[in-house]
């Protein structure tokens, strides 16, 4: 991969950081671009920078302000991306567009994982991946995600897909893209807003060392794929199974029923759901989030100087 130093701006802090080997926390936009509802949107990712902070990790909010892809966006890039009403949706194949024409964009968890990567980040802290969309053997709907965590090496710490896609079909394609999935304390995968999606996984790790030493051997075979980290959401704050599965059951003939296609697929469900489950849905998608940026941010730490 060859990037040009001048197409991607690095945060004087996150320059700082890397350039000295301490600890970094790659963080998305899209969650507080089109994720998460005005005011919580910027409530949770200010409050996400200040997490990674108190935990000794300098924070790398990745996003495209003005064109400019930026990989440790400032307060005041991150409000303004997350107050404006045009702001749109890049994956990687939008972020020459956006260059183009001066557009500003939440970045997905494909265009982050290639920004991160690109300025030497090891690590990225997510909510839920993208994956097989039910009927992909027909519409063959599948995230870009996907495709990118084969190509990219990064660790990426997840609570599993999101919910609304096909969890056995993801697994799947997973394997057959050879990007190693492991269970964070649980040979379990992770089902979002539930603990457990029923679906087994065949390797667990039980420390962020562990981690850090399979992404390790990982880069010392040469291979080029990420390593996803699969965190299940606290069971406190997990979702009833049941309630959530004829929610997003109706979710879907919702979506079918309005002609709902492509990249507004995701945030019409996510939205139809946390309307259903009366906000419950919101709150667990910040739990699991708050979660899994702890998770990042012990791996980065166990990571700091290890070369890679």
């Amino acid at each position: 991969m060859t990037t040009s130093p001048a197409a991607i701006h690095v945060g004087d802090h996150v320059r700082e950081a890397l350039a000295a080997g301490r600890p970094v926390l790659a963080m998305e936009s899209t969650i507080f671009t089109h994720g998460l509802p005005r005011p919580r949107n910027l409530e949770v990712a200010l409050a996400a920078e200040e997490q990674v902070r108190a935990a000794g990790v300098t924070p790398a909010t990745i996003g495209v302000v003005a064109g400019r892809p930026v990989v440790g966006m400032t307060a005041e890039e991150i409000e303004r991306l997350g107050n404006d009403d045009d702001v749109i949706k890049a994956s990687v194949r939008e972020l020459p567009v956006a260059r183009a024409t001066g557009a500003s964009a939440g970045t997905t968890i494909a265009a982050t994982t290639y920004l991160a990567h690109a300025v030497g980040i090891h690590v990225f802290s997510t909510g839920g991946l993208g994956g097989v969309h039910h009927g992909a053997a027909s519409s063959f709907d599948e995230s870009a995600d996907l495709v990118v965590l084969s190509q990219v090496p990064i660790v990426l710490v997840s609570s599993g897909a999101k919910a609304i896609l096909d969890i056995p079909a993801t697994l799947e394609r997973f394997e057959t893209l050879s990007v190693p999935v492991v269970g964070y304390r649980t040979l379990r995968y992770p089902g979002f807003y539930v603990h457990d999606s029923g679906y087994p996984l065949s390797q667990q790790v039980d420390s962020p060392e562990q981690v850090a030493t399979i992404y390790q051997a990982s880069r010392d075979l040469g291979l080029s794929s990420s390593v996803l980290v699969g965190n299940p959401i606290p069971e406190a704050d997990s979702l009833d199974t049941g309630v959530l599965d004829e929610v997003i059951e109706r979710a879907w003939a919702s979506a079918d029923e309005q002609g709902i296609r492509g990249q507004a697929t995701t945030p019409f469900l996510l939205d139809f759901i946390q309307r259903e489950t009366g906000g419950a849905s919101l709150d667990a998608n910040v739990a699991l989030y708050r979660n899994n940026v702890a998770l990042g941010c012990e791996i980065a730490t166990a990571l700091a100087g290890r070369p890679g």
